[in-house]
């Protein structure tokens, strides 16, 4: 056998493996030509031997030179392809964040629109908690109501209104509430936050289909149907001893977490009697002008606002409890109790007089208890051989109007009726008119016979009042 080329294609390309120089030098020593290698001293041909050699190396070093600019070109390739994979999943990533972040806001949106989750520091932990006591609310004849979203349904507006009207701002731009002062008849002034209609239409909801279907205790008159400060006098009418006690700050101190309270007892989840109690109360305000704008600045908690039409109503539910230990309390000892806002009064005839010690310790013993303070300084006990008064009635016989009060009313009518309304005054409101007649119709719900006399001669003020409007317009 032998490794000669068989066919031209393999002759090529043993040449081009060995070269043709010494392809040419190996035939002709295969062919007898010339001597086999080493047979000569200095031998030409190991001079093509060598050329061949180093040919052959650079064949060799040429071919790794290309297959490591292949293997440079791949990994270039590869590094592109990998970039682009990681480009592509990148914009994928940031296109599914987008799309999860469009989700997150549509379903947060979606949440707004039906939930309630936030309505200030403080006051928002329950709002998850919306299990309700269904079987207490049927008792009370209550609408079932558990969810910001029944709430707002139930009340006609939207879920934002309700979260605007119910959110508590420690600083704010807006105030639900117009705040003034008037004057007390005793002297001093109070705070009246009257609230603004969007608030005040919630209030009269929350009154009307809520708290005026609770019954008060029996003892309370002030803000009552069917009952007044005749109701409240009459059953002290000719005492031989009435004890007259005046709760101090009585609204300001029945504070956000009370009310709220007062609505789970009803049967409430604490989620929908958070949103009640937040909007039945507000906490006093401070107003500051900063860069020409105005802010409303919280000052202390949450309370009872004087002025919103729940707010009497509440407090009457609030004192169910006092109501009932002071009625116990009082027909223990042979006394009749009863209450007018944050006016308590106690009256007994007979032997049970000497029990007026008792009755001292024990109110302020339980008013405290209670969460509310007796103010000292209007306590009075008030024996039959003086006028005795109950709400500005007088009860030592009959119900009645001091004798004192009614001449200086008769006088300041005359006064008005024949000089006209300039530097008069009646009480310490500055509306003239309305201090009148608010009085007359006073004294007609206690002595209707006095009363339309008054009533009538306001009348007559108030027509000769109007006409002489009229010239003045006229002039």
């Amino acid at each position: 056998m032998t490794d000669q080329p068989r066919t031209r294609e393999e002759l090529y390309d043993r040449i081009r493996k060995m070269g043709r120089d010494e392809f040419i030098l190996e035939e002709m020593i295969r062919y007898g030509f010339w001597p086999a290698q080493g047979s000569l001293p200095e031998d030409p041909a190991d001079e093509i031997r060598r050329v061949g050699e180093i040919r052959r190396e650079l064949d060799q070093l040429r071919r790794e030179s290309g297959r490591l600019k292949n293997e440079q070109a791949l990994r270039k390739q590869m590094l592109k392809q990998r970039l682009e994979e990681s480009r592509r999943k990148r914009q994928e990533t940031k296109e599914r964040q987008e799309q999860e972040r469009l989700e997150r806001a549509e379903a947060w949106k979606q949440k707004k629109q039906q939930e309630i989750i936030y309505l200030g520091e403080g006051v928002s932990a329950g709002l998850n908690h919306t299990q309700a006591n269904a079987e207490r609310l049927q008792s009370y004849g209550l609408p079932i109501l558990n969810t910001a979203e029944q709430i707002a349904a139930a009340m006609g507006i939207s879920i934002g209104k309700l979260r605007f009207l119910a959110f508590d701002r420690k600083t704010s731009t807006v105030s639900h509430y117009i705040r003034f002062k008037m004057p007390k008849k005793t002297g001093g002034e109070r705070l009246i936050s009257a609230p603004m209609p969007s608030l005040k239409q919630t209030q009269h909801w929350i009154l009307e289909n809520i708290l005026k279907k609770i019954t008060v205790h029996d003892a309370a008159h002030g803000f009552c149907a069917q009952r007044s400060i005749v109701t409240n006098a009459t059953p002290h009418v000719g005492a031989d001893v009435i004890i007259n006690f005046d709760l101090k700050d009585f609204f300001p101190s029945i504070c956000y977490k009370r009310v709220k309270g007062l609505f789970q007892s009803f049967g409430y989840s604490e989620a929908a009697a958070t949103i009640f109690g937040l909007l039945c109360t507000a906490a006093e305000v401070e107003e500051l002008d900063l860069d020409g704008k105005t802010y409303y600045v919280a000052l202390g908690e949450r309370h009872l606002p004087q002025g919103s039409p729940a707010s009497p109503v509440i407090t009457n539910l609030l004192c169910r409890r006092l109501d009932r230990r002071l009625t116990a309390m009082a027909e223990n000892f042979g006394f009749t109790y009863t209450r007018y806002a944050d006016d308590l009064t106690f009256s007994a005839v007979g032997d049970s007089q000497r029990y007026i010690c008792n009755i001292l310790k024990q109110t302020e013993s339980i008013v405290t208890h209670e969460g509310f303070t007796i103010n000292q300084e209007k306590t009075r006990i008030l024996r039959k051989s003086r006028q005795q008064e109950v709400t500005g009635v007088v009860v030592n016989n009959k119900l009645n109007i001091s004798k004192k009060v009614l001449k200086q009313f008769r006088a300041t009518l005359y006064q008005i009726e024949k000089d006209g309304l300039e530097g008069k005054h009646w009480g310490n409101s500055p509306n003239l008119i309305a201090t009148i007649t608010g009085f007359a119709n006073f004294v007609a719900m206690v002595n209707p016979e006095k009363g339309a006399e008054f009533q009538q001669q306001v009348k007559r003020i108030k027509s000769l009042h109007k006409v002489k409007g009229q010239e003045s317009k006229n002039l």
